[in-house]
Formats: C-alpha cells, structure tokens, sequence
C-alpha cells in the first residue's frame, strides 16, 4: 500500500467557513488545521481566511519551528517583531525562529485574506534533495 492521503479543503471561498486551532481558546473561524487530519511527520500547515478588519489578536513567536506564509488572495499586513510588512496574493514570507509574528486583514479590503502556513522543524533541508530516486524506466500513468 503506498503511503499517501487526499483531503479536500475546499475552495478558497470555503475557508471562511472552517473553524479550528490548536487548543479550544485559540480556535476561530476561518482556520483549519490541516495536520491534526492527515498524518504529517515532518510539515505542518494550516488554511486561514480574515475577513476585513480582523486581525489574530495575538503575537506569537517559536523557539524551534519555522513558517512560511504563502498568500493567496487578498490585502492585509503582517507585524514582525518592529516592522510591518504589505502582504497579499503572491507574497511569500519565511518567519525563523524567536521573530514575533502577528496578521490582519486590511480595513478597508475589499475581500478576506486567505493564506496557507506552513510549519516545519526539526533539521536542515539540504539545498538539493539528495535523498530521491528517479524513476526514468517507469511508464507514466495517463
């Protein structure tokens, strides 16, 4: 059997409608903790939509993992640690260990924010992935 799961979070106007977090006083609309549903070792993430004006509330900061934030729709800015950064549809932004990171939707935005975050820790990726194999006898499916 090959070690995979599919999981359907729907469509970017479907984000708004998740609710989840990672303890029940964190939990809010519009985040869904996609980790907690598939068996993820090595990577976490989770689908996020504010609407205008809403903002997380709360700072945060890891001492051991890191976050990419991949935007995917909307306007919104994020704070990070003294500085406030524009963020919207194709904004790519790495957060590193002991950097206080918060978000908002823009005010006066005239959609959500939606993003992905993606969490991973642990060791070092090496700039080329040497541990892969090619498969260049094998026929493709379709």
């Amino acid at each position: 059997m090959s070690d995979y799961q599919v999981l359907d979070i729907g469509g970017l106007d479907d984000w708004r409608g998740h609710f989840g977090g990672f303890r029940p006083d964190s939990s809010r609309d519009g985040r869904r903790v996609v980790d907690h549903e598939l068996t993820m070792q090595f990577i976490g993430m989770t689908a996020n939509a504010l609407a205008p004006g809403e903002e997380a509330g709360y700072w945060h900061r890891h001492a051991k993992v890191e976050e990419l934030y991949v935007f995917l729709e909307g306007r919104g800015q994020m704070g990070l640690d003294d500085d406030v950064l524009d963020v919207g549809a194709g904004s790519v932004v790495r957060v590193g260990q002991g950097v206080w990171r918060t978000w908002r939707c823009a005010p006066d935005g005239d959609g959500e924010l939606r993003w992905l975050c993606i969490r991973a820790g642990g060791t070092e990726l090496p700039h080329f992935p040497d541990d892969s194999e090619r498969g260049g006898d094998r026929p493709m499916p379709w």
